[in-house]
């Protein structure tokens, strides 16, 4: 059992919690993940570890609350416990030989986006990062985002907080103007990643992305988090949990990603309808 050190509102819809897991805390790097349970009965989820304190022997994850799982692990109190918290899986941002970086976040991927980026500015790396969201009220971490980065912009979908507009607006400045960035790292929903990815294409900037497909084991064995890499006229398959989260994000193929992250909307519908009548019944 592992308990909960602490429990932060960010928005309406997302929400941060420190879990007190030694093990973990000492070992797990940016771009790492866990795989968590509520319960004994509940289903496995990965949650991409947003930040360590080895000292006090914690783990912060940052989740949206969309299904569920996610729904359940938020009623969740602060000195209650929840059933397994393994990890840190999957490989770490590769950060050696980089000088000059651009962080591009976008909605709950911010979370995995921002330790990533504070690993980059502990390095001596001069740090870009945008983030973007659909409204002010969806907002999250722009302090953090602020403390770790040499420039920061924020965009939103509606205009109601910094810019009016998507990430790549931003992003296509900065490459037009002249600027070079060793690599350009963007975390955040599938269609914003590809457009990312897009975006930087002409100018043959490095673009890594994070991956987060349907998981369950995640150590290799059950074939759920594949993702096929476009490689030189071939298609070739990778496990996002092992091989992975991070990709070259010119080698995927988003159009079926994006369709396999489909495959299951209504049975998890279904399964937060019924979720959802519990809480209300044991309100």
């Amino acid at each position: 059992m592992y308990r909960i050190a602490s429990k932060k509102v960010l928005n309406p819809t997302v929400t941060q919690m420190e879990i007190e897991a030694p093990l973990v805390a000492a070992k797990a790097k940016p771009g790492q993940f866990i795989i968590l349970r509520v319960d004994g009965d509940g289903e496995r989820i990965p949650l991409t570890v947003a930040g360590t304190d080895p000292a006090r022997g914690t783990v912060k994850i940052i989740f949206q609350i969309v299904g569920a799982t996610t729904g359940l692990l938020n009623t969740k109190r602060e000195g209650e416990f929840i059933e397994d918290f393994a990890g840190p899986l999957g490989v770490p941002t590769h950060t050696e030989g980089i000088s000059k970086v651009c962080i591009v976040g976008g909605g709950v991927g911010c979370a995995i986006a921002m330790p990533v980026a504070e690993e980059f500015h502990r390095l001596g790396a001069e740090v870009t990062s945008i983030i973007g969201f659909r409204s002010r009220d969806l907002l999250i971490l722009e302090d953090e985002f602020k403390a770790c980065s040499d420039r920061l912009t924020v965009m939103t979908d509606d205009g109601s907080y910094g810019r009016k507009g998507n990430v790549t607006v931003p992003l296509k400045e900065l490459l037009e103007a002249g600027e070079r960035f060793d690599t350009i790292i963007t975390i955040g929903p599938l269609i914003m990643m590809k457009f990312v990815v897009a975006a930087a294409r002409p100018y043959g900037v490095p673009v890594t992305v994070s991956m987060n497909p349907i998981m369950i084991d995640g150590t290799g064995m059950c074939g759920g988090c594949r993702i096929t890499l476009l490689r030189d006229g071939r298609r070739e398959t990778a496990f996002a949990c092992v091989d992975g989260p991070d990709f070259n994000g010119y080698e995927i193929d988003f159009d079926e990603a994006m369709t396999r992250g489909r495959m299951y909307a209504e049975q998890e519908r279904r399964a937060r309808e019924r979720a959802c009548n519990l809480f209300k019944e044991a309100d």
